[in-house]
């Protein structure tokens, strides 16, 4: 399968056990976590999670099933509450935000299994990502005031706007559960990025389709990344796709970090390598 370009890129310390992009080293990370744990009764989920994102990254995490990965989505998005440890984003600690708050403050993401309100339109389920940028009143939308009317107008060009990105423009009045599986997990994209989010967290984008759509699916999230400018932390077991885009990648097994590197480090870490293939047998 063809994959896009993806050139070399040094990955350097912060101040802290973390690596980030070269590039991004003389901005702060857009976020970091520090110590970050998570126990559900007497089980430990996630413990001692340490990563950072650079302000332009790519980055993936990666490991075996039932590793943790989404946990760790749902701690970032506040969907669960850590046990012990810190997140911060763009430097602000978000302990006591909730999932709408940390959404307002620029973590968007997308799940495994779509979530797109299907008898709405395309359009209509982009509109939805635009709900905070709503600048109008109940009873101006009541009355269909003037306010009504031209806020509305600029959030048909706003979502006509980002389904171009994808070239899905021409769906706009498409019933969206009416669309083909990949073109529906654009449009969860798409609607995640009308939330105009500074890092954008990607639940397994390529789960379900196939190869040709996989290295569309490349391309899209660098043009996304390039477009915005801002950062893409993604989960999925296409290694082709990890591999070919991502700059910085973490590994989880059993809740815990046991690598962090470049796809390279990571392809040959003996430790990563026994935790997807299991340990070989001696004699």
């Amino acid at each position: 399968m063809a994959t896009p370009e993806r050139p070399d890129v040094k990955l350097v310390p912060v101040p802290s056990t973390n690596i980030i992009p070269e590039r991004d080293v003389d901005k702060e990370p857009i976020l970091e976590a520090r110590n970050l744990g998570i126990d559900f009764g007497g089980l430990v989920a996630v413990d001692k999670f340490d990563m950072a994102i650079g302000r332009t990254e790519i980055a993936g995490l990666i490991g075996p099933n039932g590793a943790g990965k989404t946990t760790v989505f749902n701690l970032f998005t506040k969907v669960y509450q850590p046990t012990r440890g810190s997140i911060l984003l763009d430097g602000r600690d978000i302990q006591n935000m909730t999932t709408v708050q940390v959404n307002r403050a620029g973590i968007a993401r997308t799940f495994q299994n779509i979530r797109l309100f299907g008898n709405l339109s395309v359009e209509d389920n982009v509109k939805l990502g635009l709900h905070n940028q709503i600048n109008y009143g109940m009873w101006t939308g009541i009355l269909r005031l003037p306010g009504y009317w031209k806020s509305e107008k600029l959030m048909h060009e706003r979502a006509m706007e980002l389904l171009s990105i994808f070239d899905m423009q021409r769906y706009a009045s498409h019933r969206a559960g009416s669309l083909p599986y990949g073109a529906q997990r654009r449009l969860e994209i798409v609607r995640a990025l009308a939330t105009n989010p500074s890092l954008l967290l990607l639940d397994e984008p390529a789960a379900g389709m196939n190869p040709s759509e996989t290295a569309e699916l490349m391309k899209n999230i660098v043009k996304v990344r390039d477009t915005f400018k801002i950062a893409i932390l993604l989960i999925e077991h296409d290694m082709n796709l990890v591999m070919g885009i991502c700059e910085g990648i973490c590994v989880l097994n059993f809740g815990k970090i046991i690598a962090k590197g470049t796809p390279s480090q990571i392809q040959n870490n003996p430790e990563v390598i026994e935790a997807y293939l299991g340990k070989k047998k001696e004699g």
